[in-house]
């Protein structure tokens, strides 16, 4: 398994030793842009990781669909995203307690994958907003769980990609490749 971390604006810089893998958020809602986003990829480039992007969506019941697809063209015209990267949607409950349907989830999910055919694209949520019936089984290329217990062993039954273990120090992942290549050959669909 490889090791990687996901990163915000509030962690502007991270060690890259041990490391295979950095996501880094680069967008929220259709306004937010993360300010530490290019010098965060420009660290883990220069240590050869393998580079993701993320976006947190904002959403809620009786959200016009309009709005999920102007985020998602905020996302891939804002993320800079290059060949062989890869993107992710966040999809999770914000701090005032709402949180995209699954048919919004599922509505960006396809709208980034037409936008950005030859990126590979992840959804990101955590062990019980996923095992919840309402919320469907779509993600996209690979589920990214967020489950806090043994890296790579999340308790969920569905397949997953990446699997966010702990939030401390930082939050920390593991990634079902066996070598960094492998990583590389996914996010460029090879």
């Amino acid at each position: 398994m490889l090791h990687g971390i996901d990163v915000a604006s509030y962690e502007p810089s991270f060690d890259t030793e041990g490391l295979d893998f950095v996501i880094v958020k680069a967008t929220e809602g259709r306004s937010y842009k993360n300010p530490e986003r290019a010098q965060q990829v420009a660290r883990a480039r220069r240590a050869g990781c393998v580079v993701g992007f993320y976006h947190f969506l904002h959403g809620r019941r009786g959200l016009r669909p309009a709005r999920i697809v102007a985020q998602a063209r905020y996302f891939v015209a804002h993320c800079g995203a290059e060949d062989g990267d890869f993107l992710a949607l966040d999809w999770e409950t914000d701090p005032k307690g709402r949180r995209a349907t699954s048919a919004q989830k599922d509505k960006f999910l396809r709208t980034v994958k037409k936008l950005r055919p030859k990126h590979r694209i992840v959804l990101y949520c955590n062990r019980d907003l996923w095992t919840r019936k309402s919320t469907g089984d779509y993600h996209a290329d690979g589920l990214w769980i967020a489950d806090y217990r043994k890296a790579g062993h999340p308790l969920i039954h569905d397949e997953w990609l990446i699997h966010q273990y702990t939030s401390h120090p930082l939050d920390k992942n593991v990634a079902k490749f066996k070598t960094r290549n492998d990583m590389k050959k996914w996010a460029a669909r090879k």
